[in-house]
């Protein structure tokens, strides 16, 4: 249903740059507080089924390439008869009530539409969600100036909608590497663009205000925080064996066996032969 009052709309306002000036008040004719759900409905309905190509199409029986002679004679193979390869319950065949090419095209009267436009901008001035910008005024495609008054405004996590006074080339250039930014003008706007978005961004001048210029005002850098300086105890390390002991060690090893030879050498030799017990016989 329909939600009609008459509320005084004001809406925040900023310069190109992202600094804050005194709010406007937006024009009465166009935010009335007029929300037609009905309506808005059927405008963003139409609006999508426009965007389809309708391009889907299959082949039926007569269609499909093969299946002119008939596969078997009709009687005496047992099996059932069968007049074509290309009908539908054969594999390759033709399909039933398949999908063809048609236009989804829908028709929706120039007075609801500009209904169903005036009740989404009425939705989201409701949800002080339309800011206005004094004047976008870009020499040059620059994505980082229009980056910048996004973050500044504190709607960089949200789909923003930019609407310019006519059409301007080098912001619709600027905003169109962001992927949750949509430039257009203020005249081809339609329910399904406002309605996707989070906040609005309206050029004065498309509602017919003319802000003065002002100056704008420097942001401060970010500063980031100090580190506090948190001493670490280091674990305990445990003693390693020098190289140099273990090279000093192998030698002296080395000279005791080479000792050791010799006395052994001495003393087998010194040792008399075993006597045999066994006895002579007689």
């Amino acid at each position: 249903m329909a939600d009609t009052t008459t509320p005084s709309f004001q809406a925040a306002a900023y310069t190109a740059g992202g600094t804050a000036r005194d709010k406007v008040a937006l024009p009465e004719t166009l935010f009335d507080g007029t929300v037609n759900m009905p309506v808005m409905h059927q405008a963003v309905k139409a609006y999508l089924a426009n965007q389809r190509q309708g391009n889907a199409a299959t082949k039926i029986r007569k269609y499909v390439v093969g299946g002119n002679q008939k596969p078997w004679k009709q009687k005496g193979t047992g099996r059932a008869r069968q007049g074509s390869t290309r009908a539908p319950h054969w594999v390759g065949g033709g399909t039933v009530f398949g999908p063809i090419p048609r236009s989804y095209a829908q028709y929706v009267p120039r007075q609801v539409r500009a209904l169903a436009r005036k009740s989404a901008l009425n939705a989201r001035a409701r949800e002080d969600a339309i800011v206005v910008i004094d004047r976008f005024e870009y020499d040059a495609p620059k994505t980082s100036r229009l980056k910048a008054l996004v973050d500044r405004l504190g709607v960089a996590e949200k789909k923003v909608l930019i609407l310019t006074d006519g059409a301007k080339t080098n912001v619709f250039l600027s905003g169109r590497n962001l992927p949750s930014v949509h430039v257009m003008p203020y005249g081809d706007v339609s329910t399904y663009h406002i309605l996707w978005s989070d906040v609005v961004l309206i050029e004065a001048t498309a509602i017919g205000h003319t802000l003065e210029p002002v100056a704008e005002k420097e942001v401060a850098p970010k500063r980031e925080p100090k580190r506090k300086n948190v001493k670490v105890e280091a674990a305990p390390r445990k003693p390693t064996k020098k190289p140099a002991a273990k090279a000093e060690k192998a030698p002296a090893k080395k000279a005791t066996a080479k000792a050791k030879a010799p006395a052994k050498r001495a003393a087998a030799k010194k040792k008399p032969a075993a006597k045999s017990t066994k006895k002579k016989g007689k």
